[in-house]
């Protein structure tokens, strides 16, 4: 009877091997082709890109224009007050910025947090285009960002798109951490942003991070695969934000103010998975 057991027993371990090491092949194989068919994947994309886009680097010289004028309404009249404008002043660089993404990505709450709620208010509204100012004192120098940001629906039309891309120094391709599909539609923006402008910087951002930890680890670690694989196809930093907690949303005009005028930048990158992700 104790041998009869004993026999009952190796069996049962001899079978739990056995299903234990089928199950790591199939896992080892899956893990291989999901390798293969991602390299596959970006290599298409990469191909596409460069023969789409012609990329040229933004030159060390940063040229400083007469401040930027809002889009006007339809009917000829400001929709705000000349308060909106930023002042001309001899000690004052005016710089343009845009904003481009599918709709419900978060622009206008990812604008109105880094501006503050009463210089959004002050911001210029016409249809297709929404444009806010921030002025900023950088190492005794005053910065003023007139930062355009373009609807994202169907209507949104090309005199919109080269209106606010147009002698912009930086442009912020922005999608959903939550949705997968506007960070697809990330590379038609670039697509249409580079023909009025090749040589902005460019920065991916993926807006709504409080929603997107609540997702699966796994699901998390695929987004943000893809998202730095754009990233680098569109030779831009990526950072994962979140109007709501105010997550990098200073530090990324921070990064774009560096860039320009060639400042020590400190930010360590962030790959983690779970936290937001800073890459550049």
């Amino acid at each position: 009877m104790a041998q009869r057991k004993m026999t009952q027993k190796l069996f049962t371990c001899h079978r739990r091997m056995f299903h234990l090491k089928m199950k790591r092949k199939i896992l080892c194989r899956f893990s291989v082709l999901h390798k293969y068919l991602s390299s596959f994947w970006y290599q298409f994309l990469a191909f596409w890109i460069t023969k789409s886009i012609k990329y040229r680097q933004l030159p060390r010289t940063i040229p400083v224009s007469a401040a930027q004028s809002p889009p006007q309404p339809a009917d000829g009249r400001r929709s705000t007050s000349d308060s909106a404008l930023p002042c001309c002043s001899t000690d004052l660089v005016s710089l343009k910025i845009c904003l481009l993404g599918d709709n419900q990505t978060g622009k206008t709450s990812f604008l109105t947090k880094y501006v503050g709620k009463e210089k959004a208010q002050e911001g210029c509204l016409t249809k297709g285009l929404y444009q806010m100012d921030k002025t900023l004192n950088v190492r005794g120098a005053r910065i003023s960002y007139s930062i355009w940001e373009v609807e994202g629906d169907d209507s949104c039309s090309q005199d919109h798109i080269q209106a606010a891309c147009k002698d912009s120094v930086a442009m912020l391709f922005m999608f959903d951490l939550t949705s997968r599909c506007t960070l697809n539609s990330v590379l038609g923006w670039y697509q249409q942003a580079r023909k009025w402008n090749q040589t902005a910087i460019p920065v991916l951002i993926g807006t709504k991070f409080d929603d997107f930890v609540q997702l699966p680890l796994d699901l998390q670690w695929t987004i943000a695969s893809e998202a730095r694989a754009y990233a680098k196809l569109l030779n831009a930093a990526v950072f994962f934000s979140s109007a709501t907690y105010n997550i990098n949303v200073n530090k990324i005009f921070k990064f774009i103010t560096a860039k320009l005028f060639n400042l020590p930048w400190t930010l360590q990158r962030n790959l983690t998975i779970g936290e937001p992700i800073i890459d550049y």
